[in-house]
């Protein structure tokens, strides 16, 4: 297989490309060279809103293309116009925020989405998510074009910050903050599940839309949590509050708690969704060990902070922290 990725370099983008090259495939990266691609990658440089490098990927033929763009959607739709002639897939990376809100639990592929334009220059991030959609369905069709709607997305590389958050504040020790019900569940995705999905799509000749996440409480926050206290040694104390308790201390969930949300709306659209299609078609999750066990060695071979480009800060000040552990 010839595959193409846009970007290729960072957390999803690199997982697709790590997935591919070990499976043999022909693998071309094309990006603005900000971060070294993989071994054994094939290099393009460019920036995919500069009509001028773009132009770069004007020759060649490829069986698959695969794009994470998150955000003015004419990236995508220029890029794929330029390819839709010469490229047999276009696996768009998207996302569940695409789903209108209250998604409801068990939201379905079927559900109602936000509006969005394959023309609009970047507005919100649900919006160019289905906008970047709407593009690759415009130059590929619904028969070659796979939009692979991610939910929580952790592992290794991650560059929004949300797990090596939590395990660093864990690695840190003493009392710890845990938001609760200790057995509240969650559903993720790990970048590299998702980049063997994708891959899998491509071969196989998939098309439309999927729900690519683990199932319903593939675990817990505990087991999260505990799991980062036994993988960094730490002698961390977890001291669970509840969502009364983190509401009454005006703590931000998602942000400033990273991954967790109380029971609710939001916590439907993004940990109750279904998954059903996309496991029929092969989705597989590994365990939550796993994926934090391999994220924190990830944290422990770099030099400094890992690379962060969430569009919101993420994380509880310690201050903050220490004032509620206070009472």
């Amino acid at each position: 297989m010839k595959l193409l990725i846009l970007g290729g370099t960072e957390f999803v983008g690199r997982a697709v490309t790590d997935a591919a090259l070990a499976r043999g495939w022909q693998v071309t990266v094309f990006h603005r060279g900000q971060h070294e691609a993989p071994p054994g990658a094939s290099v393009v440089r460019g920036d995919r809103t500069d009509p001028a490098t773009l132009a770069a990927l004007a020759d060649g033929t490829w069986d698959a293309v695969v794009d994470t763009w998150a955000w003015a959607p004419t990236a995508v739709r220029d890029a794929a116009r330029l390819l839709a002639g010469r490229a047999g897939r276009y696996v768009y990376v998207s996302t569940g925020s695409v789903y209108r809100h209250p998604a409801g639990p068990g939201h379905t592929e079927a559900s109602p989405l936000v509006e969005g334009s394959p023309d609009a220059d970047a507005v919100a991030y649900a919006e160019d998510k289905r906008g970047g959609e709407l593009a690759a369905l415009a130059a590929f069709g619904e028969d070659r074009t796979v939009l692979a709607r991610a939910g929580l997305i952790l592992g290794p590389w991650e560059n929004i910050g949300r797990l090596p958050w939590w395990l660093t504040r864990i690695a840190r020790g003493g009392p710890v903050l845990a938001p609760g019900p200790r057995d509240l569940g969650l559903q993720y995705i790990d970048a590299r599940d998702l980049a063997e999905w994708v891959l899998h799509a491509a071969e196989t000749g998939l098309s439309g839309p999927y729900n690519i996440i683990s199932r319903p409480g593939h675990a817990t926050m505990g087991e999260l949590l505990e799991t980062c206290a036994e993988v960094t040694g730490s002698d961390a104390e977890l001291r669970w509050y509840g969502p009364e308790e983190i509401a009454a201390a005006g703590l931000t969930p998602w942000t400033e708690l990273p991954v967790w949300l109380p029971p609710g709306e939001l916590y439907d659209a993004i940990h109750r969704g279904d998954v059903t299609k996309a496991h029929a078609a092969g989705l597989r999750c590994r365990p939550v060990a796993e994926t934090v066990a391999d994220t924190w060695a990830w944290l422990q071979k770099l030099d400094g902070p890992p690379p962060l480009r969430a569009r919101t800060p993420i994380g509880l000040a310690p201050e903050k922290e220490e004032a509620v552990l206070r009472g």
